[in-house]
């Protein structure tokens, strides 16, 4: 690889079904008055960045329903929602389509 040029990162998980993976998006460490917050007293971040979506659910009838999310998109989710994994040192969260709360406009 030519000096300078970076790796495009792989995409080493590929969501089943319904599921989406996501990727937290972390809001500022400071506050208005310039208090940090520690970690520790940190909330989980309500929104998150859609990295990969499954191939959907099947309806009642059979037939496949496509996600209404695709990457790229901002979300909102809930606090506790899906299941937290770590992949290259980087933190993600796989969650079932119905958990997420909004897509971000």
């Amino acid at each position: 690889m030519a000096k300078g040029k970076t790796k495009k990162k792989e995409q080493r998980v590929r969501p089943l079904a319904d599921r989406v993976l996501v990727q937290r998006i972390e809001e500022n460490e400071t506050t208005i008055g310039g208090i940090i917050v520690p970690d520790t007293a940190k909330e989980k971040p309500l929104q998150a960045t859609v990295i990969a979506a499954g191939s959907g659910r099947r309806g009642d009838d059979g037939d496949l329903v496509p996600p209404e999310v695709k990457a790229g998109d901002r979300i909102l989710i809930g606090k506790y929602a899906g299941s937290e994994i770590e992949l290259d040192g980087e933190e993600y969260v796989i969650l079932k389509e119905d958990e997420i709360l909004g897509i971000l406009q």
